[in-house]
C-alpha cells in the first residue's frame, strides 16, 4: 500500500512517499505553506492523487515526555481538517526527534543541513513515515496468542 508522510511545519511541509509495497519511505518534496490551510490541503490532495496513496501519516510533535503541548494540539486540529479534505484516512505518528534524526542522516551523507532546510523537511517526513511503516508491519506480524502453541 502506497503511503504519504507529512512533516507539518509552520513555514514548509515535508513530504515523503512509500514504495508501492509500503516497505520503504523516501523523501519526496517540500511544499511552501500557502496563505491558509485550505491551499496547503489542496496541494496535499494533489500529491495523494498523483501517488495513488491509500493513507496519509502526519508527524505529531509530542513533547519529549510524551505530553501534548501547543504544537501537538495545533497539529491535531490541522489533521482533523486535512482528514475532511482528503479521500483517504489520515493518521498521526509520534515524530519526536525525527528532525534531529533526519539532520544527522543528511550530515552523515555529506549534505549541508544548515543551508538546505528543504532536504531536512522531506527527510524528516521520510523518518516519520518509515517509523509508521515499520510499526505497522510489526503489528501485522505479531502473534495474537504468543503463549499458545500451535497444533
Amino acid at each position: 500500500m502506497r503511503s504519504i508522510g507529512l512533516d507539518l511545519g509552520s513555514v514548509r511541509i515535508g513530504v515523503a512517499v512509500s514504495d508501492s509495497e509500503g516497505t520503504l519511505a523516501l523523501p519526496s518534496a517540500t511544499l511552501e505553506r500557502g496563505a491558509d490551510w485550505g491551499a496547503d490541503h489542496a496541494a496535499i490532495a494533489e500529491l495523494v492523487d498523483e501517488a495513488e496513496a491509500e493513507i496519509v501519516v502526519v508527524g505529531l510533535p509530542l513533547s519529549l515526555d510524551g505530553s501534548e503541548g501547543p504544537a501537538a494540539r495545533r497539529t491535531r486540529k490541522e489533521v482533523a481538517r486535512l482528514g475532511r479534505a482528503l479521500a483517504v484516512p489520515v493518521r498521526t505518528y509520534d515524530e519526536r526527534l525525527s528532525t534531529v534524526h533526519a539532520q544527522r542522516m543528511l550530515h552523515d551523507a555529506g549534505f549541508d543541513t544548515a543551508g538546505s532546510r528543504r532536504h531536512v523537511d522531506s527527510s524528516a517526513a521520510a523518518v516519520i513515515l518509515q517509523g509508521w511503516l515499520d510499526q505497522t508491519r510489526t503489528e501485522d506480524h505479531e502473534d495474537p496468542h504468543p503463549d499458545v502453541c500451535p497444533d
